[in-house]
């Protein structure tokens, strides 16, 4: 069932687990991502970010997407997770990843998500709490969790961009829960946005120890978010590259200092990257394995955008000729559904491993289910 991201951290802190959250660009990756977190009974954060609403909206160009397409793309987003989760047996929690102002959040909470992120990172810190603050009060007062961002993280996704990163202040960053009142905080401690962390990438646990010890001792229940922190599988990029791909320094962050940040604090983990180059690999070897597709009337126009942009690894970039698959679902014929499956398996091969590595697999039962309504409440008696 549909819950407040809320009620997921919860488990995740009181268990001490790390839960995954993971980005979807098109209903059969929504499908997926639910699919195989109940083979693993597993909860479930499935992310849309704030331009991935834009382009399940329509807007192929979705760097350039307005609000009017934000609002249909978390509509058919929310619609695709209420179909594969209204009624999954474990918790599922739809989260707006990097909402980039107050009209983005209310875009998404308006469009059916349980859960959204402003991200005032880029802003000074008073400016920030203005901020989110102002995003919490419209969304607790419906039930829907918040999360925040501290701190800036290098490197690109989608319209957040930064050169370097600046380290959250733990100080600061119980100020920001205490005056914010925010559910979830992203914070910056090593971890960068994109496929291009370097090689040797190092993470700081102890900026997230230090916060969550400072929670602690304020009586804060709060939850550390850790961004950029997709683990780049380098067997993906391998095969990526040697089905005509051109990868270059392409790395992550090592799976084993996720794990470790996870009994440090950390108890949600965004992984978005993993997916796309999965996703990619297939859609290439597929072309590869039966070079009859690449003349399709309905999928041949893949191919060719797979070819003519190499450096790339985004299925946003290669998918846009079948945008109402992407959109709603509809798969017209067997060529298209052979690319619907293979997006599914890139999903599954990723989240799947995730699961299990992080350590949510069979943690669904441990989630203390509440509605968004049940939520509301808690936080209007909470004063908030």
């Amino acid at each position: 069932m549909l819950v407040p991201m809320r009620a997921i951290l919860e488990a995740a802190d009181r268990n001490d687990y790390a839960q995954g959250a993971f980005n979807v660009n098109a209903v059969c990756q929504a499908k997926a991502v639910i699919q195989i977190h109940e083979t693993f009974r597993s909860p479930a954060i499935l992310q849309g970010a704030d331009l991935a609403n834009g382009f399940m909206g329509g807007r192929k160009d979705f760097m350039n997407a307005d609000l009017e397409d934000k609002k249909a793309g978390a509509q058919n987003i929310a619609a695709a997770v209420k179909q594969y989760g209204s009624d999954s047996r474990i918790p599922v929690a739809l989260h707006l990843d990097h909402g980039k102002n107050l009209d983005s959040c209310m875009a998404a909470i308006e469009g059916g998500y349980t859960s959204v992120m402003i991200d005032g990172s880029s802003l000074p810190f008073e400016e920030n709490m203005e901020l989110t603050r102002e995003v919490v009060k419209y969304a607790q007062e419906r039930g829907l969790t918040v999360e925040g961002e501290l701190g800036v993280l290098a490197g690109v996704e989608d319209h957040v961009f930064s050169a370097d990163s600046t380290y959250t202040n733990p100080m600061h960053a119980v100020e920001f829960f205490k005056k914010t009142k925010v559910d979830a905080l992203a914070i910056s401690y090593g971890t960068m946005h994109g496929a291009n962390k370097g090689k040797n990438a190092v993470i700081r646990k102890e900026i997230a120890m230090a916060i969550k010890e400072c929670l602690r001792h304020e009586g804060i229940e709060g939850y550390l978010v850790s961004h950029g922190s997709s683990t780049v599988p380098q067997y993906i990029v391998e095969e990526i590259n040697g089905l005509g791909g051109e990868l270059t320094n392409t790395y992550g962050i090592n799976v084993n200092q996720l794990i470790e940040a996870s009994h440090c604090g950390i108890n949600k983990i965004n992984v978005d990257t993993d997916i796309r180059l999965a996703v990619t690999r297939n859609l290439k070897e597929l072309f590869a394995r039966e070079t009859a597709l690449r003349n399709s009337a309905s999928i041949g126009a893949i191919y060719e955008l797979l070819e003519k942009n190499k450096t790339a690894f985004d299925p946003r970039v290669f998918i846009t000729p079948i945008m109402d698959t992407v959109m709603y679902g509809n798969i017209p014929d067997d060529d298209v559904a052979r690319i619907c499956q293979c997006i599914e398996d890139g999903v599954k091969e990723v989240v799947g491993t995730l699961i299990v590595q992080f350590g949510s697999y069979g943690k669904a039962p441990k989630v203390k289910i509440a509605t968004l309504e049940e939520m509301a409440d808690r936080y209007k008696k909470a004063g908030i």
